[in-house]
């Protein structure tokens, strides 16, 4: 059976959420029971603006409300950094075929501690906040290892 969606963008956006103490936010992928990352995902849309995207994504998966006009807006910040990657075999089949690699976007979201998270639970299982370093450590993507690292040079 085809799957009814249209095929993922392979653009997408990477958003470290962490608070002013470098404490991150990881979250387990429902699909990948053990797969702790930051907030991810593609373009809606090849036109959507990025900042959109990664206040979009943060929203869906943790409901963070950062998108324009509120409060946390400003802690959304663009790193200006990139990542091309080569899918993972396993979620290949929701690209258009012969899709292999994708952009990420960094980003970074800084929230203050104790804010509360309301997890998709289609995607997402639990979370957890960690400091910085035990936080890239726990990721499973060494993208997302390698930008939790750089939270002491692009965070606030």
């Amino acid at each position: 059976m085809s799957d009814p969606r249209p095929p993922k963008i392979p653009e997408s956006v990477l958003v470290v959420i962490h608070t002013p103490a470098r404490e991150v936010l990881l979250i387990n992928r429902a699909d990948a029971p053990g797969f702790w990352q930051s907030v991810t995902g593609s373009k809606d849309t090849p036109d959507e603006d990025l900042i959109t995207t990664a206040a979009r994504e943060v929203w869906e998966e943790t409901g963070i409300d950062c998108g324009p006009g509120t409060p946390l807006h400003a802690g959304l910040r663009d790193w200006g950094l990139t990542n091309i990657y080569e899918i993972y075999p396993q979620w290949r089949r929701r690209y258009a075929p012969g899709v292999t690699h994708n952009t990420e976007h960094l980003f970074g979201l800084c929230v203050p501690a104790g804010t509360p998270v309301r997890l998709n639970p289609r995607e997402h299982t639990a979370f957890q906040w960690l400091p910085w370093r035990a936080a890239a450590d726990a990721c499973f993507s060494p993208s997302n290892a390698e930008a939790i690292l750089l939270l002491p040079e692009f965070g606030q």
